[in-house]
C-alpha cells in the first residue's frame, strides 16, 4: 500500500513526498529489496543520477541474492541506462520467467529486450532476429487481448524496430484510441508515451515531439532520468524541440 503511494508521488514529481514514504516502508521492512531499489531510483527519475540505483543493485546482489530476480526489471533499466550490453543480459537472466516492465504497466517479452540490448551493441543482425521473434510472440498477445492497449504500444514498438513504419504507426494510435486519457488518466498517458517512442523510432521526430509535449506536465509517465538516459529516446537528441522537454522536467 505505502509502495503505491510513493509511486503516486512519483507520477506527480513529488519525490521528496515519494522518498519519506519510501523510508517509512523499510522503517518496517529495512531489507525488502524491491523497497529499496525504488528508493533509489528516485534519484534516476528525478536528477537522471543513475548512481545510488546501480549500487543499491550491486549491495543486494552482494548481500541477498534470493532478491535478485524480484529487482531484475531494475537491475535491467540501469544498465540500459548505462549502456552496459553485458549487465543488461545479466539482468534479463536474473529476471527469469518474471514479465519485463517497460513502465507504466506496459509489459514486453523477453526477445524484445533482446532486441534493444543488441540494438545497443549495434549488432543488427542479431537484433532483427530477436525481434522477429518478439513479433510473433506479440501478435498472439494482441490477438488475446485485441480491445487492450498497451499490448498494441509493444506491437507497434516491434514493427518500428524492424522498419514497419505504417504498421508501426498505426498500432501505436489505435492504442491511444483504446485506452484515451479520458477513459484512463494514468495509463492514457503511457500509451501516449509509448506512441511518441514508435514516433522516433521510425524518424517521425515531429509526431514524437508533438506527443512527448502533451504529456510532459505531472502527472507525467515521462521523467527527466528516462528521457535523459534511457536509449529508447536516442532519435530525439539534438532536436531543440526534444531538448526543451527534456530541460523543462530537470530538477528545480
Amino acid at each position: 500500500m505505502l509502495q503505491t503511494i510513493a509511486g503516486n508521488y512519483a507520477t506527480l514529481g513529488r519525490y521528496v513526498e515519494q522518498q519519506l514514504w519510501l523510508g517509512r516502508v523499510l522503517a518496517f521492512e529495512p531489507n525488502d529489496a524491491v523497497t529499496r531499489a525504488i528508493l533509489a531510483e528516485a534519484d534516476f527519475e528525478w536528477r537522471a543520477d543513475i548512481q545510488p540505483l546501480h549500487q543499491m543493485i550491486d549491495s543486494i546482489r552482494a548481500t541477498n541474492p534470493a532478491a535478485v530476480p524480484r529487482i531484475a526489471n531494475w537491475w535491467l533499466n540501469c544498465a540500459l541506462a548505462e549502456r552496459d550490453a553485458t549487465a543488461a543480459k545479466d539482468a534479463l537472466v536474473a529476471a527469469r520467467e518474471n514479465a519485463i516492465n517497460l513502465g507504466n504497466d506496459v509489459f514486453c517479452n523477453r526477445p524484445f529486450v533482446e532486441g534493444v540490448i543488441a540494438q545497443m551493441a549495434k549488432d543488427d543482425d542479431k537484433a532483427r532476429s530477436a525481434f522477429t521473434a518478439a513479433r510473433a510472440e506479440q501478435e498472439k498477445i494482441v490477438q488475446a487481448e485485441p480491445n487492450f492497449g498497451p499490448p498494441w504500444c509493444v506491437l507497434g514498438l516491434i514493427d518500428a524496430a524492424l522498419s514497419r513504419k505504417e504498421e508501426a504507426l498505426r498500432e501505436g494510435r489505435h492504442a491511444v484510441e483504446l485506452l484515451p486519457v479520458e477513459k484512463d488518466a494514468l495509463r492514457g498517458p503511457a500509451v501516449i508515451k509509448h506512441l511518441a517512442m514508435i514516433a522516433a523510432w521510425v524518424g517521425d521526430k515531429d509526431l514524437a515531439c508533438q506527443q512527448l509535449a502533451m504529456i510532459a506536465r505531472p502527472p507525467s509517465p515521462v521523467t527527466y532520468g528516462q528521457l535523459k538516459l534511457m536509449p529508447f529516446w536516442d532519435p530525439l537528441r539534438g532536436d531543440p524541440r526534444f531538448e526543451q522537454i527534456v530541460a523543462s522536467l530537470a530538477p528545480k
